[in-house]
């Protein structure tokens, strides 16, 4: 297994140096997967079709876990996640040839973040931690007002929860009184009607309609992200069934292009270069 993930990373490295490959008339490629990838993957596609106009991508999201699932299951071109595919993923995948290949196209922030009025600006890592296990129940155990928390989550087949649970739950459960959503616009809309609410979501989908919080007196931004400062960043990814070819690797190429780094930070994410 340490082999064959090895020869992932090696892949991503590769794909700096692959070729533009061809973009063929008349296809399509699917794309199934994470909802933080979603915005980069539609405009790099929406970019992409206007300069190939032969070629039809389809997008769709549900979760990491849910992309992966598609890609191993042969139903989906390229599967978009926030997280790196796990060894289980890859041994359902191997008996049924399909070898999953990762292109680290874009880096995120998690960012906590409350309703506009709530008077608390930072939190560190084991106050999110306690908030989420259910352990801090009450704004004013942090500095906040005398209001009850409502802890609203991503669901566990999102990648950013996996994130979360990783770096800021230490693998710890979440409370049973989770709200849990379905994407990061969900998380967005939900926290933006409670006064209530805590939520967390990638960085390219803060609004007006929420506020942020720091980390640790650490703001989430392309810079802390970039340095590895900010606590809760990581790559954001697109993956194949082995090596792309044609109209798939063409894509890819487009999306790491400076044009489609261009797209990821105008989307709110950050660039890899």
């Amino acid at each position: 297994m340490r082999r064959i993930m090895n020869s992932l990373l090696v892949a991503v490295i590769c794909l700096a140096f692959a070729g533009w490959g061809t973009a063929l008339a008349g296809e399509t490629i699917v794309i199934k997967g994470s909802t933080t990838v979603l915005p980069v993957a539609q405009a790099a596609a929406e970019a992409y079709m206007k300069g190939h106009p032969g070629v039809n991508i389809s997008i769709s999201g549900g979760g990491s876990g849910n992309g992966i699932k598609a890609l191993v299951d042969k139903s989906t071109d390229i599967a978009t996640s926030s997280r790196f595919i796990k060894d289980k993923e890859i041994t359902l995948a191997i008996p049924k040839k399909v070898y999953p290949v990762p292109h680290r196209v874009a880096i995120d922030a998690i960012v906590p973040i409350v309703h506009p009025s709530n008077s608390v600006k930072d939190l560190t890592i084991a106050q999110l931690s306690l908030i989420y296990q259910g352990k801090i129940r009450n704004w004013k155990e942090v500095g906040g007002p005398d209001l009850q928390i409502v802890v609203v989550s991503r669901d566990t087949s999102s990648g950013t929860y996996e994130v979360w649970e990783e770096k800021v739950l230490h693998k710890a459960k979440v409370s049973p009184r989770a709200q849990l959503q379905a994407s990061n616009g969900a998380v967005v809309q939900a926290v933006s009607k409670n006064k209530y609410a805590v939520g967390y979501i990638g960085f390219g989908y803060l609004n007006d309609s929420v506020k942020p919080l720091t980390i640790g007196g650490i703001e989430a931004s392309v810079e802390t992200a970039l340095s590895g400062v900010y606590p809760v960043a990581r790559p954001l990814f697109m993956f194949t069934d082995g090596w792309p070819t044609g109209t798939v690797s063409s894509f890819l190429n487009f999306v790491v292009s400076r044009e489609g780094q261009d797209i990821v930070k105008k989307e709110g994410f950050v660039p890899l270069f």
